[in-house]
């Protein structure tokens, strides 16, 4: 049987949020900030940091990288 990687680059596809999910918790990861949508449509936030302004800059250091995707 042959082994099913995952893979972990960036793509323009959607895939499951438990996927997403499993490989930060596989990630070793010392923080984490978790923003989605619940299967009924309801927006959900959870963080492990409770220091605001530092899970605020978490999300801005993410929608820095988002911004330059594809950029080199």
């Amino acid at each position: 049987m042959a082994e099913v990687l995952t893979y972990t680059g960036v793509t323009t596809l959607d895939c499951p949020a438990e996927r997403i999910l499993d490989l930060a918790a596989k990630a070793d990861l010392d923080a984490a900030v978790v923003v989605g949508w619940t299967k009924d449509g309801e927006f959900y936030f959870a963080s492990s940091v409770a220091d605001g302004p530092e899970v605020l800059w978490l999300i801005e250091i993410a929608k820095k990288k988002l911004l330059t995707i594809g950029e080199s």
